[in-house]
């Protein structure tokens, strides 16, 4: 025999060995009957009785003679085996969000198990969701929020569409804690390594520094090139004190690098005065026309629009940098919160760090990393999530919008303005008179 099989120990052979039991027989035909012995010799060859043979050839035989292809599937196929538990996903909707928060005790509502649960999720059956707290809103919060959008909306002078503001005279200004390591941390391992050991004396009191961001929007020319990255810089609120005692890593009177762990006004006023304006000044491109306004949050230690030791500094040199506040309770309406800081920290966190000089060191790397493309994406999403908002009346209950900016960046379509409907507009305006 041509054909070398395995020994067959289990009850039911495979489709693979029924056909090759059929091919063997097909070489032992003679004028399309089967020689003598034959079945015997297929049998003893491939390990298997003398009926399973036999049943196979006549099952073929008859297909044949009624003109239908030789198909040898085994019937048990849809008979035998695990049956898949259903289950019952209309019961999900009466469980209550808290009992969802995890395939354990869901699984226990519906009375299945966690494997199943956990097979129904990666099919499709349930999506899983992350879901973040948002500040809560007033009625004056509702209405500060939708005036504000409204105020962004312009009309352009050609087409006489409305449209967002194209926001290039603002800057936006924001302040993120950043931490030498966060308690928790996920990691890709294979199989057999090792799990790494991350400790800490307390992790209450991880070491972090506070940084202010100041960013504009990106300027590029009708070739694409970039004339102006909008990344005006990020300011480590720290200070260097020496040394007050001997160690084995330096001598009493070492200048020491320290975070500046309680920001007041008067900081905030000395870091804008002495970092902020004079990078503002020295990067912005070309002559401005018009004031420059720097968007920040309500934050306490942030100074009023009219400090008078910020409009001295603010005028010089021929340029009119203006402060203004962002609606309270609103991160959603600043591009560093709408997710470039996110960014800068997934940078960050891939680093190893020591000591908060290596710390300032990684967050001011990023922030120059970050492609100026991916913060002009981030102007736009603060546009659409704009018109989102007046929809909501000024609420934060909506989704961020995907337009697929990516996508459009590499057809050469991705919009500089996003479109805003007059029925929208009318709408927001009714329910600001009523």
């Amino acid at each position: 025999m041509e054909h070398s099989m395995s020994i067959v120990t289990k009850n039911h052979i495979t489709d693979v060995q029924r056909h090759a039991i059929y091919e063997a027989l097909l070489q032992a035909t003679s004028s399309g009957e089967l020689q003598r012995g034959a079945i015997t010799n297929v049998a003893s060859h491939f390990s298997v009785s003398k009926r399973t043979v036999s049943r196979i050839w006549h099952r073929a035989m008859f297909q044949i003679d009624r003109g239908l292809p030789v198909d040898l599937s085994s019937n048990l196929a849809m008979v035998v085996g695990r049956k898949r538990v259903e289950v019952d996903f209309n019961q999900v909707l009466g469980i209550p969000l808290r009992r969802r928060s995890n395939i354990r005790s869901l699984a226990s509502c519906l009375n299945v198990s966690k494997s199943t649960m956990h097979r129904r999720i990666k099919e499709g059956a349930l999506r899983p969701h992350t879901n973040a707290i948002k500040p809560t809103l007033t009625h004056e919060n509702k209405r500060a929020r939708l005036e504000f959008c409204l105020s962004k909306v312009t009309r352009s002078l050609s087409s006489q569409i409305l449209m967002f503001h194209d926001m290039f005279n603002v800057v936006h200004i924001d302040e993120k804690w950043f931490y030498m390591s966060r308690p928790s941390r996920r990691y890709y391992l294979l199989p057999g390594e090792d799990e790494p050991l991350r400790t800490c004396q307390s992790k209450k009191f991880i070491t972090k520094v506070m940084f202010l961001a100041a960013v504009a929007r990106p300027r590029f020319n009708v070739y694409g090139d970039e004339i102006f990255s909008g990344k005006i810089g990020i300011y480590p609120f720290t200070r260097l004190e020496p040394a007050k005692r001997s160690s084995k890593n330096r001598v009493a009177g070492t200048l020491e690098t320290k975070p500046i762990l309680s920001v007041t006004k008067e900081v905030t006023r000395s870091w804008l005065i002495e970092k902020v304006l004079p990078d503002i000044r020295a990067k912005w491109p070309g002559s401005q026309v018009g004031p420059i306004f720097i968007q920040q949050d309500n934050a306490k230690p942030h100074i009023d629009v009219n400090d008078s030791e910020f409009l001295e500094a603010a005028s010089r040199d021929g340029f009119d940098i203006r402060l203004s506040f962002q609606p309270s309770n609103s991160p959603d309406l600043n591009v560093l919160d709408l997710g470039f800081f996110r960014a800068i920290q997934s940078l960050q966190e891939q680093e190893v760090l020591g000591t908060i000089d290596e710390l300032v060191h990684a967050v001011q790397t990023s922030f120059e990393r970050m492609q100026s493309q991916q913060l002009n994406n981030v102007f736009l999403t603060l546009q659409t999530c704009m018109k989102e908002i007046i929809k909501v009346q000024g609420g934060n209950n909506y989704q961020i919008p995907h337009i697929g900016k990516d996508r459009l960046g590499r057809e050469g379509n991705l919009p500089l303005q996003i479109e805003c409907d007059q029925n929208l507009i009318d709408e927001a305006l009714l329910h600001l008179s009523a």
